[in-house]
């Protein structure tokens, strides 16, 4: 567990910070295989850990929005009702 960084970000300037290039397309090209191969499971890695924090920002933003319905339903509830004219 010593390897593992503590900064979320460390892996994503690990694998582009030495090339200066923002985008990994624009990476220099590699004929090694295995390099290759290590930066596809690098890269997914990364995928995998964006779609865990994009499910739970998801999930955050349904929990609010059930709160909000929640307290919507509770105010209604507390209003008198309306008189029919």
């Amino acid at each position: 567990m010593a390897d593992t960084p503590q900064d979320p970000f460390e892996m994503f300037r690990r694998l582009w910070g030495p090339l200066g290039v923002p985008l990994p397309g624009m990476a220099m090209p590699t004929l090694d295989p295995e390099e290759i191969d290590k930066r596809i499971a690098d890269l997914r890695s990364i995928e995998g850990w964006l779609n865990m924090n994009l499910n739970m920002v998801k999930f955050s933003i349904q929990g609010l929005e059930l709160q909000r319905a929640a307290l919507q339903a509770m105010r209604s509830a507390g209003e008198p009702p309306k008189k029919a004219e």
